[in-house]
């Protein structure tokens, strides 16, 4: 075969191979896709610590209300299986009614306004304990809790030690005491780097929000909305 019949195939094919690339569809990374969470009834669980009071939690769908009177209560919800690569959220928060300044690390003493828990496991736990309750989850000694709180003393993006959760949950103040209205946007993964040491998240099994007023026997009047996940 002469060098010119070699040339005019090799340009055939190289051109065959170009256009059939063009033609096919772009494969592009896979992403989370923007989730909104519902506050519902039906998906949300009211967990007591006490069986004589509680705060009283308002499901609008589009927002929830948090009253606590010298009570503490959480209320939880699981997300599904396809929200569990999510590794940012967001939401709006407001508070009418304040706690006081508190220390967020002392076991007794951490008063609260709002807490937004975000909740992860490793994905083979993570479909193993599908449906279990917040209190079991909170005792697996494979959770990792990030807390993101309105509440406290301390400055904004401290990350502080749980005094209830020890190394499987971390503490990390937006907000000080005190009252307001604003709208959150939190990086899930470098947060989790920056509270655990490194490494990635696991599977975001669930998110829970509480109100925190009974060691200072004091109220808070709060709402939380908009939250999504992606």
């Amino acid at each position: 075969m002469t060098a010119r019949r070699l040339f005019s195939l090799h340009r055939g094919l190289t051109s065959a191979l170009v256009a059939a690339a063009l033609a096919m569809p772009a494969v592009l990374p896979s992403a989370v896709t923007a989730a909104t969470v519902p506050f519902d009834d039906a998906s949300w669980k009211v967990q007591r610590f006490s069986l004589f009071s509680g705060n009283d939690y308002d499901f609008r769908g589009d927002a929830l209300s948090v009253v606590s009177d010298g009570t503490v209560s959480i209320a939880y919800r699981p997300l599904a299986p396809a929200n569990w690569q999510a590794r940012g959220a967001s939401w709006s928060w407001s508070v009418e009614t304040s706690v006081p300044p508190t220390d967020l690390t002392r076991k007794g003493g951490d008063d609260r306004n709002l807490a937004v828990y975000f909740v992860f496991l490793p994905e083979a736990e993570a479909r193993a304990l599908q449906g279990a309750s917040i209190t079991r989850l909170l005792n697996e000694e494979a959770i990792r809790a990030l807390v993101y709180v309105w509440g406290g003393d301390q400055a904004r993006g401290a990350v502080l030690p749980s005094p209830y959760l020890g190394a499987r949950g971390k503490t990390v103040v937006l907000r000080g005491a005190g009252t307001g209205g604003h709208r959150e946007r939190v990086d899930l993964a470098a947060d989790y780097a920056r509270a655990f040491g490194g490494g990635a998240p696991g599977a975001l099994v669930g998110i829970a929000v509480s109100g925190d007023s009974d060691d200072t026997d004091s109220r808070i009047d709060a709402t939380i909305s908009g939250l999504q996940v992606d």
